[in-house]
């Protein structure tokens, strides 16, 4: 194409230096005329012709300027337009010295000449110089190529480098805080009080009256023996009757009032053992109670736990005492702060997950239990390591690497060993240096080009004789 354009200017100049010629008559001697040819433009180190600076198909045989005001590219002869670059008469000098190892394909294909040749189109194959193709494992890339590409570098430097991992959790209660009453002998319920489950009761608050003949028949053995004449001032004598009541779970309170009063209690007040919601109350008014009965199960919201499954793989970045922030779907906006307390010792086959537990201050009452919850764990060394964008790496599932910038178009690729990432930045522990140059945009196709030319390469070491 560029040289039919090259030829069609050619003619086009020869035709008006003819027209001149004939205006002129032939045998006037006192005006003539030069004719430009490429030969002799390539003598003068004029321009043949000039060319858009976008690499457009736009030519002029006159210098021109585009709509905004760019000049247009000088061609001069011998200069091919398709080119990555523009030739300098120095670059054109010393390109005249440089040997040709081959020709390639001008539509980029796998196909390759020792000698001059034309593709089906009638397209002149392109001169690959010695040089151009490097041996020490680089990429090689013309400035213009590489501003087309939209190629940048970055360097290497040292930063912290900060993730998070984020996972779905519950509400749990706290198993150290929930507390049971039942009865340890034969008891009757004499009456409740008025709470139901769901309530919030004080420690030492009244639940309800018991009769039990057991607790009576300890209660009167006690009072029996530390009003005794001859046992009353014996301490020691006394304390099997009083840790019988204790053997009965008989509240203190109730044990206290035996030992003021002197008088065996007909019915027991039993009291709650903690601050907390009751959760259950089995306890009716009347109600014949076995050994065992569980009456009333009474939870302490105060702290709760916050059950959380977490990928497999982000288990080797969690240690005991990280903090954690739990985030509510039911009160959005509002964070919840705890610290991991246990990483069970199990992995869930079929989900691949572990389990975390972060303990909850709840003062307010407002994580229930069985609630759902949104987990946040920050993680990540808080020492600067070397790092480079995530995008600069080039991940084939078995290695990885980056194109490291040697300068003047050089790219050389180089396989990595990876650290940990986060904020957009992933650790290089082995194969970069600090402040080493690193492709971060269009590596894709600078590996292709790479491998275009990996195989152009092997196409003409295997033409040779």
């Amino acid at each position: 194409m560029n040289r039919i354009v090259l030829a069609c200017t050619g003619v086009a100049l020869i035709a008006a230096a003819g027209a001149g010629l004939v205006a002129a008559g032939v045998n006037s001697p006192a005006r003539s005329i030069a004719i430009v040819t490429s030969a002799t433009a390539a003598e003068s180190d004029a321009p043949v012709y000039y060319q858009d600076p976008d690499g457009k198909p736009d030519y002029s045989p006159t210098p021109k300027k585009t709509p905004d005001g760019r000049d247009y590219i000088a061609v001069r002869a011998g200069a091919d337009s398709t080119s990555d670059k523009t030739p300098t008469p120095a670059a054109a000098a010393r390109a005249a010295d440089r040997k040709i190892k081959y020709y390639r394909n001008p539509m980029g294909l796998a196909d390759t000449s020792p000698v001059p040749k034309k593709d089906s189109m009638g397209m002149d194959y392109i001169a690959v110089f010695d040089g151009d193709e490097p041996d020490d494992g680089t990429v090689k890339l013309s400035p213009g190529k590489i501003q087309r590409s939209g190629v940048k570098s970055e360097p290497a430097a040292r930063r912290t480098i900060r993730t998070v991992i984020r996972a779905p959790g519950t509400i749990q209660l706290d198993e150290r805080r929930v507390s049971v009453i039942s009865m340890r002998s034969e008891s009757f319920v004499l009456n409740v009080a008025d709470v139901t489950t769901g309530s919030h009761v004080a420690k030492g608050q009244r639940l309800m009256e018991i009769y039990s003949p057991a607790i009576a028949s300890a209660a009167a053995e006690y009072i029996a023996t530390i009003t005794s004449k001859t046992t009353a001032g014996d301490g020691l004598y006394g304390r099997g009757s009083r840790q019988r009541l204790i053997n009965l779970d008989v509240p203190d309170a109730a044990i206290a009032a035996i030992e003021k009063t002197r008088n065996v209690p007909t019915s027991v007040e039993w009291d709650s053992p903690r601050d907390g919601i009751v959760l259950e109350r089995s306890a009716i008014e009347g109600m014949r109670v076995q050994p065992g009965g569980v009456l009333f199960r009474i939870a302490d919201h105060s702290v709760v736990w916050a059950l959380i499954d977490i990928a497999e793989r982000d288990l080797g970045a969690i240690a005991i005492g990280q903090v954690a922030t739990v985030k509510a779907r039911s009160f959005p906006g509002r964070d919840f702060t705890g610290k991991v307390e246990v990483v069970y010792p199990e992995i869930n086959k079929e989900t691949r997950t572990a389990r975390l537990r972060v303990a909850l201050p709840n003062p307010e009452q407002l994580l229930l239990h069985d609630m759902y919850v949104d987990v946040e764990i920050a993680i990540g060394s808080g020492a600067p390591v070397l790092a480079v964008p995530e995008s600069a790496v080039m991940d084939t599932g078995s290695k990885q690497a980056v194109f490291v910038d040697k300068g003047e178009g050089r790219l050389e690729p180089r396989e990595i060993k990876l650290g940990q990432r986060g904020d957009g930045y992933v650790e290089i522990r082995q194969g970069v240096a600090e402040g080493e140059p690193v492709v971060v945009s269009a590596n894709f196709l600078v590996d292709a080009e790479s491998n275009l030319k990996a195989a152009l390469k092997g196409f003409s070491e295997g033409s040779k004789p």
